[in-house]
């Protein structure tokens, strides 16, 4: 699974930014089955789980991003997005995003980088 992230850049606090996560690649009956998610790493810290989908497909936020962050698909765009309102500077980091199969392989992206700026 390719997958690319993009959307980042610099933003205020408070802000708003959103991310998108494309499977140009995939093909289309496949991709509704992936788990993708959205995850983090900001510098000096272990890449976290931001959002993501829960076994029953509702949405599952990182307690720190509740409320101000959505993540949602269209599957028919082969794509998941990642909207962030409310930004602070603690939100500031590369955004990836990430099936559970790749990460058992620690196979990762690029990455989108976000910086929020106080």
């Amino acid at each position: 699974v390719q997958l690319q992230a993009s959307g980042g850049g610099l933003v205020q606090a408070g802000g708003s930014l959103r991310l998108s996560c494309v499977c140009s690649r995939c093909i289309l009956s496949v991709f509704r089955g992936y788990d993708i998610a959205w995850y983090r790493q900001a510098p000096g810290k272990q890449r976290m789980l931001v959002a993501g989908f829960a076994s029953a497909g509702s949405p599952d936020y990182a307690d720190s991003v509740k409320g101000r962050f959505t993540i949602s698909r269209d599957n028919s765009k082969k794509t998941v997005y990642l909207q962030m309102n409310s930004l602070k500077p603690e939100d500031t980091a590369v955004y990836y995003c990430n099936t559970q199969a790749m990460i058992v392989r620690s196979l990762w992206g690029q990455g989108t980088e976000v910086t929020v700026s106080s």
